[in-house]
């Protein structure tokens, strides 16, 4: 039986070149996968090609020796001019990567979103794709949502498992690049193969007609989308209520020191998060300014988990529940 892994023979013409392009490429900036293996870790590392010292930049023709398995690309998700996205990848390599992928591929679905599932070494890449480049900050708030929606925790602030989201910041600054993800069809140059999505045949051209038969994400549905969801940020909604808005009882600001203001919510560390050993840049607890009364923690923790941590937990019968 062939691996169907392996690099198929098939070429890439100037036309599937220019489509990849218009569906994955934000920015001419672009890294590249060694060929060689580092003699002292084995790994093939990523670099970002120079001429003479120079920067040089994507070129259609280095898309189609992607898409050959010649050379292995790293893209970019965001235009710094614009600090918009094409595309979020959400790249999970944890022993349960493919169950909670599968999970969010569901969830997002029933939002009507057509995410496309990709095979990778030790789990998979969840693509989400938009008609026109929406604003990063927007993207990831709405892929977070969903993550903690589920339960599904996000890599960083001392995790080591977890989902890891392309891109990986909101915005990046002029000069800047941010964090590169393997571009999809590429041949991983460790293993030597090419990591297909599912829900197609394992050939170029079938995988091609797969990517654009899916619907892409409008800005207008994203903003639909996003609309109730509370987060952090300067145009988002305040966190949600934990309890009736009323302003007796339990007051959160009493037992946490709010570190810094954005947009309209203090934010600061978990407790909960940081029970766990998590959360250690301090910033998964946002408070409502206007009230604070109303508090979120972007990692999912609950009420009770977070009333618990600071050792004031929810009456068992009470109708507080803030």
């Amino acid at each position: 039986m062939p691996d169907l892994l392996k690099p198929s023979q098939e070429l890439a013409s100037p036309e599937l070149a220019t489509e990849y392009a218009r569906w994955f490429v934000n920015r001419r900036a672009y890294t590249r996968q060694s060929e060689t293996a580092h003699p002292a870790s084995g790994r093939h590392y990523y670099y970002r090609p120079k001429n003479s010292g120079a920067e040089v930049h994507l070129t259609l023709r280095d898309i189609e020796r992607h898409l050959e398995g010649h050379i292995t690309l790293g893209l970019y998700a965001i235009n710094p001019r614009t600090q918009r996205v094409k595309w979020m990848a959400i790249d999970a390599d944890y022993r349960r990567a493919l169950e909670d992928l599968l999970r969010l591929q569901y969830e997002l679905g029933q939002s009507g979103i057509q995410a496309a599932l990709e095979q990778s070494r030790r789990g998979g890449h969840l693509w989400i794709f938009f008609e026109s480049p929406v604003p990063a900050s927007l993207a990831r708030i709405f892929v977070r949502h969903i993550a903690g929606k589920l339960s599904v925790e996000l890599k960083g602030s001392g995790k080591t498992d977890g989902l890891e989201l392309f891109p990986r910041q909101d915005c990046v600054e002029a000069g800047q690049f941010g964090s590169a993800i393997r571009g999809p069809l590429g041949v991983h140059r460790a293993a030597g193969k090419r990591y297909w999505f599912y829900g197609a045949a394992y050939n170029l051209p079938a995988q091609m007609e797969y990517l654009r038969s899916l619907r892409r994400v409008t800005e207008r549905q994203l903003a639909e989308l996003i609309a109730d969801i509370p987060a952090v940020g300067e145009d988002a909604p305040s966190p949600v209520s934990y309890a009736p808005t009323r302003q007796s009882g339990f007051q959160i600001l009493d037992y946490v020191e709010a570190r810094r203001k954005v947009g309209r919510n203090w934010v600061t560390q978990c407790p909960a998060c940081a029970a766990a050993g998590h959360d250690r840049s301090q910033d998964n607890l946002a408070i409502s300014i206007a009230e604070p009364w109303k508090y979120l923690c972007w990692a999912g923790c609950t009420k009770e988990q977070i009333r618990a941590a600071l050792g004031v937990p929810l009456p068992k019968y009470s109708g507080d529940q803030r």
